[in-house]
Parts: structure tokens; C-alpha cells; sequence
């Protein structure tokens, strides 16, 4: 049996969202800014079987990506196999759990059937993520913080521009709404193809001169308050679809009562409803469990340095 154990992805916003049917030859598109972190996590196993068997968690979503990446594979390495979903976070909650699902199952086969050393963006590109952003498909191998370049029109996956470790004592306190979110499918549609204005310029310059330069320096408020900027500004496209910055009030609401109790690094990932804020300890991440938990459901990560078999 093959068994692996797959990371979360934190979005903190995309660099540049193409006008509706505008994505130009030679111009990346998307990109952006993202974290891996440890929990919650996402764990399936594979072993060989006599005929197909999905159970658990999320088990129908799992057999689409086993069957797209069965008929990527050569015919003759084919076989069935009894997959697991073990656990998974809800979908639609900010966390990637599309891409780290597919991925992990992906990998899970591609071990069971003898290629122990496929990188994510192989399995990716075999189970069909990616199609816009790459931090979660860069993140399940690599961890940390991840910079993603952007998307050339018909690149499979969008390459990494950077990849920065945090310091091992930072921890992310995840405020995660057991409800999802309505932003997808066709209402993700239609916000990108309303999204107007931003500058991904100034973005990148964001990440290049305060976010990477506040972390290999180990000054966290600086970090932290560049990442509540970047996620502020990248959201503001999408204003019209969200009515600001942030998929709801209620989240706007918890960011503002977050940064009012000096919290640094506090933003929405991807479409929310998923609210993460960045601290540098522990005994911080505690305390603000303590003090919102009660308000939305609360846990304390840690930044998770890609997946593992186990």
C-alpha cells in the first residue's frame, strides 16, 4: 500500500487577472503568492486491487483524477486499484483541496506503479490542475513560501519564480468556516470575467522589494504586514463580484478585527471563506484561538515543507 499525506495551500492573491478572452501571446497571466501549510491535511492510500474501489472522503472527486490519470499513463501499465481518501478539508473553503486531492492521488499511483520520482507538475498535468494558478502544485513538493511566475497561453503549468523557507517557529492560525464558499464553478467565472483593474507591476514589486526581503531577513512584522497588503490589493480586481476586496463581510469583518488586535499578517486565501493569520509562535497562535475560535472555527498550523509518503 502507498500512502500519502498532502499539505494545504494558503492563496494570498493573483499578480494579473486577463480581461475576459485576453490572455496575450507572450504575456503570463495569474500567477501570485501562495503558503503551504501542515494542517489540515489531505492523506489517501492506494494498493493494488482486482477492480476499482474509491471509499471515503470526497471518493467520487477521486476516482475522476485516478481515471485522467490512468488514461494519461501507457495502456499497458494500467491496472485497478483500491483507493482511500482518508481524510480531506472540505472543498471550496480557500485551501486547494482540488489540486492537493488530485496530486496526492495522482502520486499515490504513479508510486504504487513503480515511478517513485514523477514531479508534481507531471502528476498535475496528468489529473488536469493547474489550469490558473501553480502554488499548490509547486507547494505539494516543495512546502514554504512559493512565488508563481504566471501561465503562458498553452503551458500546462506555470512555472515557480521563487521558493523562500519561513522560520520553523512561525505558525498560521486558520480560521476555516466548516460552510463553504459560492465562489466556483460558474460564479468564478463570472467574477474573473467581471475582474477589472489592478497592477501586476506593482504587485510583483510587492513580493520582490517587502515580502521575500522581510523573510530571509527574519522580520516578521514587515512580513506580515506586506502580506495583508499584497492579499488587499490582489482582491481588489474582483471588488465588483465581491463587493470589496474580501469574498464576504464576515470575513472583512474578522481580518479588520484581527489587524485591530495588531495581528500582522492577516488576509483571505483565494476566495475565502478561509481566513489565515501569520504569526511568530506558538504561544500567539494560541492566544488568538482562544480569543476569535469561538467566533469561527480555529486551528494552528504549521508551514508544512511539502508532501509525504508514509
Amino acid at each position: 500500500m502507498v500512502r500519502v499525506v498532502a499539505p494545504s495551500r494558503l492563496h494570498f492573491g493573483l499578480f494579473h487577472v486577463p480581461a475576459a478572452g485576453d490572455h496575450r501571446a507572450g504575456e503570463r497571466a495569474f500567477g501570485g503568492v501562495g503558503l503551504m501549510i501542515d494542517t489540515p491535511s489531505t492523506a489517501v492510500a492506494a494498493e493494488p486491487a482486482g477492480s476499482w474501489r474509491f471509499e471515503g472522503m470526497l471518493a467520487s472527486r477521486a476516482q475522476g483524477f485516478a481515471m485522467r490519470f490512468m488514461q494519461a499513463i501507457p495502456e499497458e501499465q494500467r491496472r485497478p486499484f483500491q483507493v482511500l481518501v482518508e481524510r480531506c478539508p472540505p472543498e471550496h473553503t480557500g485551501l486547494g483541496v482540488g489540486t492537493q486531492l488530485g496530486l496526492a492521488v495522482g502520486k499515490a499511483l504513479s508510486v504504487a506503479l513503480g515511478e517513485t520520482d514523477v514531479t508534481s507538475q507531471v502528476i498535475a498535468a496528468r489529473v488536469g490542475r493547474g489550469e490558473r494558478s501553480a502554488i499548490g502544485v509547486h507547494g505539494f513538493d516543495h512546502g514554504g513560501l512559493l512565488v508563481d511566475a504566471g501561465k503562458l497561453p498553452g503551458e500546462d503549468v506555470s512555472p515557480l519564480l521563487a521558493h523562500v523557507a519561513l522560520p520553523k517557529e512561525w505558525r498560521v492560525v486558520v480560521f476555516a468556516s466548516p460552510v463553504p464558499g459560492s465562489w466556483h464553478g460558474h460564479v468564478e467565472r463570472a467574477a474573473f470575467a467581471a475582474a477589472r483593474g489592478g497592477d501586476p507591476n506593482a504587485l510583483r514589486r510587492l513580493v520582490e522589494t517587502a515580502v521575500i526581503p522581510a523573510v530571509r531577513a527574519g522580520d516578521f512584522p514587515a512580513f506580515g504586514d506586506a502580506v495583508h497588503e499584497f492579499n488587499r490589493r490582489a482582491g481588489e480586481p474582483f471588488a465588483a463580484a465581491q463587493g470589496g476586496p474580501y469574498a464576504s463581510p464576515a470575513v472583512a469583518e474578522l481580518i479588520a478585527d484581527l489587524r485591530d488586535a495588531r495581528v500582522h499578517g492577516v488576509g483571505q486565501s483565494s476566495w475565502g471563506p478561509t481566513v489565515f493569520a501569520i504569526v511568530p509562535d506558538t504561544d500567539t497562535a494560541l492566544s488568538l484561538v482562544l480569543r476569535f475560535g469561538r467566533r469561527v472555527p480555529a486551528m494552528v498550523a504549521r508551514i508544512s515543507s511539502g508532501h509525504a509518503l508514509v
